[in-house]
C-alpha cells in the first residue's frame, strides 16, 4: 500500500517529466547575437534567415565537419 510520501514522490516525478518535455519541445524563436564558439557578432541577415542560429558561418562549418568526423559518416 502506498503511503503519502510515495504518492507525493510520484506526483513530483510526473511534474518534473512534464516540465522537461515542455522545455525540450519548446520551439526556438530567437537567434543569438554572438557566436557561442568564437563570440564574434553574428550578421543580422544570418540571424533573420535562420531562426535559432547560435554560431557564425565559419564556426558552424567547423561544428558540422567535426560532427561528421565523430559520427563516422561521409557525405555522398
Amino acid at each position: 500500500m502506498a503511503d503519502s510520501m510515495d504518492l507525493e514522490q510520484a506526483r513530483q516525478a510526473e511534474a518534473l517529466e512534464r516540465h522537461i518535455k515542455a522545455a525540450v519541445n519548446k520551439p526556438v524563436t530567437a537567434s543569438a547575437f554572438f557566436c557561442e564558439n568564437c563570440e564574434e557578432a553574428i550578421p543580422a541577415l544570418r540571424r533573420e534567415k535562420l531562426i535559432g542560429v547560435s554560431r557564425c558561418v565559419p564556426c558552424q562549418e567547423i561544428f558540422e565537419i567535426k560532427g561528421k568526423h565523430y559520427r563516422g559518416t561521409e557525405s555522398q
